[in-house]
């Protein structure tokens, strides 16, 4: 339920609900939120979940889709969470096709592929690239009581580099530690990343409406 005082809204259940079937996801966040005592379920432990389109032109338009249609759908608490990449010097994409970029039955293989031959000869400028990550709190009726954005910069090699992580992540450097995000261990990767930056905000928000 959500209780209001003026403009403050109180979350009296410690479930939530993590609008997506990503497993790897759902570690992740899990992971941040368990030490405040939060249980977060994925979609594959709710019954009755429904498949919500991404029809947003942005991170944030998804993010807020996913946790208030799957909220009013399930009467439950509901984060919902797009997250993806960018590359300035291919004018932003992947963007919010990152999951789908190379087919609608897009793979992390052929995505990746088809980042590589895009960016093949090009400079090491126009392989900087950004994680982002948008994450909306909805509540059972609908509303969205609180949003968050994370980022994290790095560039794109020219070669797969670490087996840990998903997505882009064997790709995606950040040059100040001289690894991909699927090299770096997830205790650094859970400070580094963009889904930890977006998660503290949202973990500081979430503390006020306890």
């Amino acid at each position: 339920m959500i209780l209001r005082a003026g403009r403050l809204e109180v979350i009296s259940s410690k479930t939530l609900v993590l609008g997506s079937h990503n497993l790897k996801k759902v570690v992740e966040l899990r992971s941040l939120l368990e030490p405040l005592g939060y249980q977060l379920l994925s979609l594959d432990e709710v019954p009755g979940s429904i498949e919500v389109e991404e029809t947003g032109k942005t991170f944030i338009e998804n993010a807020r889709l996913k946790a208030s249609q799957q909220a009013i759908n399930l009467q439950q608490w509901t984060i919902g969470e797009d997250s993806g990449l960018c590359v300035p010097g291919l004018d932003g994409q992947p963007g919010v096709y990152s999951a789908r970029y190379s087919d609608p039955g897009a793979t992390d293989h052929r995505n990746n592929e088809k980042l590589l031959v895009e960016l093949n000869r090009r400079s090491p400028q126009q392989r900087q690239a950004f994680y982002v990550s948008t994450i909306a709190l909805s509540s059972p009726d609908g509303q969205i009581v609180l949003e968050a954005e994370g980022r994290c910069w790095g560039r794109i090699l020219d070669q797969y580099r670490g087996q840990g992580g998903f997505g882009y992540d064997p790709l995606f450097e950040v040059m100040e530690y001289h690894q991909t995000f699927a090299e770096l261990s997830s205790t650094v990767k859970n400070i580094l990343s963009h889904r930890g930056r977006a998660l503290r905000s949202f973990i500081q928000q979430l503390k006020r409406l306890s």
